[in-house]
């Protein structure tokens, strides 16, 4: 924003702040919240600091830096009043997103900066890595929450962790546990449940998904092409007889099982007959679409070792592009409150719904400065990142503010569209292969 139109917006960005900033506590921490946020809010290169009191009458440097860095207000209780300010005013989601995006990091000092693979970068390299929650609607996505990954070796030296007033409680954590951990703060926050979307990182962990399923989320998770399925139900094998002496056999013998098949050995046996051709939704650059097949699946999951979790049906999506010697990409579905099958648009629609998180890394970075945090702590850290979702947020609202004919509805589509029997598919299209 310019100065002139953030001078503009002052009234609305104090109403919108003023509920949602009262867990910091004292007049002073929330005037320089006030304060952060509208720096965060205005054009400049740099949003750390030093350049946000530089371009800000009436800010003080170090007071802002007491209040970012040293400031004990806790970020749990701002993140969730937000969550449920949409709740409240009937803004139901269509997902919730789980990923994760990284910031480049020079030295060793800063909080959990460490040599790992860095998005950002695409290859290994000294970062910050943090997952994030994006709650997604029709037309708007905003990130709900942040948990920032802490490497082993930052979690086991005792010095760094003083240093970076790293609270005690704060344990080593796989990034699919944050992510859980994520999902299962937003379930208690009671907002409405959406869609859980995730790329093939945690949608290849087994346990990742099983611990969806335990929660009843329904998900739409992508997975590489070496995932391991069976195409036969593994519970309905006959357990054979076991020896006269020992321990009752309680689990078929490997050479009972089905056959397993990789996903992609599994793509090409299908039949011509299985694949669609599928628009599901028109972009700036025109239809985007694809074919695509669904088929019913159980994750083989440590079986050679003969481990025995779970065995659940899932429903494996898989798009093979018309002419491509290969299939694309791979998802795997699932839908707490339904037996049936979803319907092949409804899914193909789920599936692909994950791009916006992409855009709101992107615009929370370039527009925001999500990732110009200079700081080298852990309170320091979680109070920006907290401070950068509160002003995206309150860019959504003007956007929306200012959009004619804006609704956080899907809009149902009069008609059925021709081969979708499900009522929530809306207005796009699926069509055989064989008649294109």
């Amino acid at each position: 924003m310019t100065p002139k139109q953030l001078t503009g917006v002052q009234g609305r960005l104090g109403e919108f702040l003023e509920d949602l900033i009262e867990p910091i506590g004292r007049s002073e921490r929330r005037h320089w919240a006030g304060i952060y946020v509208q720096g965060l809010l205005l054009d400049g290169d740099r949003k750390s600091v030093q350049p946000m009191a530089a371009r800000l009458a009436g800010a003080e440097e170090q007071a802002l830096n007491q209040f970012l860095n040293q400031s004990p207000w806790a970020v749990t209780e701002i993140q969730q009043r937000l969550a449920q300010r949409l709740s409240e005013d009937g803004h139901e989601p269509v997902c919730w997103m789980v990923d994760e995006t990284s910031f480049p990091k020079a030295g060793e000092h800063s909080v959990g900066a460490a040599r790992q693979y860095c998005g950002t970068l695409g290859k290994i390299a000294n970062c910050q890595v943090a997952v994030s929650l994006h709650w997604r609607q029709a037309e708007l996505s905003y990130p709900m929450s942040w948990r920032l990954y802490l490497p082993k070796e930052w979690c086991e030296d005792a010095a760094r962790r003083t240093e970076a007033h790293i609270p005690a409680e704060v344990v080593y954590q796989t990034k699919t546990d944050l992510a859980l951990e994520l999902v299962g703060q937003a379930m208690a926050w009671d907002v409405p449940r959406g869609v859980v979307l995730a790329d093939s990182f945690y949608g290849n962990d087994f346990s990742f998904r099983a611990a969806l399923r335990e929660r009843h989320l329904d998900y739409a998770v992508a997975v590489e092409p070496t995932t391991v399925v069976w195409t036969e139900d593994p519970n309905q094998v006959p357990v054979a007889a076991s020896a006269k002496t020992g321990r009752p056999r309680r689990y078929p013998k490997l050479a009972d099982l089905p056959p397993a098949l990789s996903l992609e050995k599994l793509a090409r046996q299908l039949s011509k007959k299985t694949w669609r051709m599928v628009t599901w939704r028109i972009g700036t650059k025109g239809p985007q679409r694809s074919r695509f097949a669904l088929t019913e699946v159980w994750a083989a999951h440590g079986w050679r070792a003969q481990k025995h979790p779970p065995r659940v049906r899932e429903w494996l999506l898989i798009e093979w592009p018309e002419g491509a010697a290969a299939p694309a990409d791979y998802w795997m579905v699932w839908r707490a409150d339904r037996e049936e099958a979803p319907s092949l648009l409804r899914a193909v629609r789920t599936a692909r719904g994950r791009w916006p998180i992409e855009q709101d890394y992107r615009e929370l970075k370039e527009e925001l400065g999500l990732d110009h945090f200079e700081g080298r702590g852990w309170p320091g850290w979680h109070h920006h990142v907290t401070l950068v979702t509160l002003a995206f947020a309150f860019l959504r609202s003007e956007q929306l503010r200012f959009k004619k004919n804006f609704t956080c509805q899907l809009t149902p589509d009069p008609a059925p569209p021709t081969g979708s029997a499900d009522p929530d598919d809306g207005p796009m299209s699926v069509v055989p292969d064989d008649v294109q």
